[in-house]
């Protein structure tokens, strides 16, 4: 028997080492919930979950976007909707200008109305702003709105944009020639007001067309963040699989660990009292 290198209590604290790593490591995963703590958890599996969260906080904010450009679109109809609502009264008013039996005084009254209705309508097309960003006209001057785009994913490519040249005031929808003769002092003629009646027509096609992209381009920001909204679900149910830790399967390893330290601690107090029989032969 020898006892100047006391091998059994050696291996035995070896052993004790090891499980208490283990067991320090599955306390840490039972108290932070995750799997993957550190790079030397899983390397792979930690690279792999860095870009699904990456990806996931991506869509995330591209449907933030969406969102806000729903928002957008929904400003820029309801003011189209408003002009739409003028022109509808423009047009009324001008039908009763074109008959004969509305007076040189009423037509001037008519005259009157259909000036304020135009200026309102420019006063639409100016001030209907989305943070700032100008929805019916240039966001300097009067001239056409360019399109806006979205971004609405991960890529340059996955936009959305609206249409280019929307210039929803009296210059953009043909009416200039209605608002310098309103302006001017001299009543207008029936056989005038006539001819402007098709002029509003061209308008408020010229505007409902206007009206069309901006709701077509609504749907089309609802669906992708409608699809968007299911992807990040999936995207973060699949980092969830690699990187969060299973309560049940780590318990049971948490307790494994518990007592296979004690049956070490144990074994070392036998191994360290075994070297006492050695006694015995020097009696």
């Amino acid at each position: 028997m020898r006892i100047n290198t006391n091998v059994a209590s050696l291996q035995a604290q070896e052993s004790a080492t090891l499980t208490s790593n283990n067991l320090n490591s599955s306390l840490e995963k039972l108290s932070s919930g995750l799997r993957i703590n550190k790079a030397s958890d899983d390397a792979s599996g930690l690279a792999i979950a860095d870009k699904l969260r990456t990806q996931a906080s991506s869509i995330g904010q591209s449907i933030s976007n969406g969102n806000s450009a729903v928002a957008l679109t929904q400003i820029a109809d309801k003011a189209m909707a408003e002009q739409s609502s003028i022109l509808d009264t423009i047009k009324t008013k001008l039908v009763q200008a074109s008959t004969d039996t509305t007076s040189d005084e009423g037509r001037k009254s008519i005259e009157k109305d259909v000036n304020k209705l135009l200026d309102q309508l420019n006063n639409i097309a100016s001030q209907t702003n989305y943070n700032g960003t100008k929805l019916l006209q240039a966001d300097t001057g009067t001239g056409s709105r360019s399109s806006l785009t979205f971004q609405m994913g991960e890529t340059s490519g996955d936009t959305i944009a609206t249409t280019a040249g929307v210039q929803a005031n009296t210059s953009g929808l043909g009416l200039t020639s209605i608002k310098t003769e309103v302006s001017n002092s001299t009543a207008v003629t029936a056989a005038t007001a006539r001819t402007y009646l098709s002029t509003v027509d061209s308008a408020i096609d010229k505007l409902n067309g206007w009206r069309a992209d901006y709701g077509s381009t609504q749907n089309q920001l609802e669906s992708a963040v409608r699809n968007q909204m299911t992807q990040k679900t999936n995207i973060l149910n699949a980092e969830s699989v690699i990187r969060d830790v299973d309560y049940a399967q780590e318990s049971s390893n948490f307790n494994k660990q518990n007592i296979i330290s004690q049956a070490g601690t144990y074994a070392m107090s036998q191994a360290n009292a075994s070297q006492q029989n050695v006694l015995r032969l020097l009696q």
